[in-house]
């Protein structure tokens, strides 16, 4: 013997509403009430923390990234001003006293101007200095002040520490955290 509460009757099934006994309002699919009636709340509000959640995450990797190619463009044109001041000595036989007298006038990645320092005549507080307190250079100290566009003589001193320096006569060019 079969039970025919379960059967299902012959043609479309309608569900029925259990507490009603009639026929259960046809709902239409998520797609298609989405495209009529447009985004929710909690869908907009999801997607702006989403998007400020990679934001937040994504911004220090930039302004790193920011940072180290302003470096880099300061150490390659520190390598040009070099070239320029090699020059010079060939033609005149001595270093210029300053670089608008080698007709250089160059500003750095963050707006400020190349400091340099021709050795002979310089006081010693004037050359710059390295932990131990020996000069960098021999021939002329050229570098750059960094974002904070303030320096002073020592690399050890916290407004030296994001500037970009050459050192050992020409043999080292970058930050001077890292020398």
């Amino acid at each position: 013997m079969t039970d025919t509460r379960w059967m299902t009757p012959p043609g479309p099934f309608v569900p029925l509403a259990p507490w009603r006994g009639e026929p259960a309002p046809v709902r239409q699919g998520a797609a298609e009430a989405r495209t009529r009636r447009g985004f929710t709340l909690v869908e907009l509000l999801v997607t702006v923390v989403l998007v400020a959640l990679l934001g937040t995450l994504a911004y220090p990797s930039l302004v790193a990234q920011i940072n180290r190619s302003r470096v880099s463009a300061a150490v390659a044109d520190m390598v040009r001003i070099e070239i320029s001041l090699e020059r010079y000595i060939t033609a005149r036989g001595q270093l210029p006293t300053t670089l608008a007298q080698a007709g250089m006038n160059p500003i750095d990645p963050w707006g400020n101007p190349y400091r340099y320092l021709r050795m002979e005549g310089a006081s010693i507080g004037q050359v710059r200095k390295d932990r131990s307190l020996h000069p960098l250079n021999t021939d002329y100290d050229l570098y750059s002040m960094g974002a904070d566009g303030r320096s002073v003589s020592p690399l050890t001193a916290r407004h030296s520490q994001d500037d970009v320096i050459r050192a050992r006569n020409g043999g080292f060019h970058g930050l001077a955290t890292d020398f």
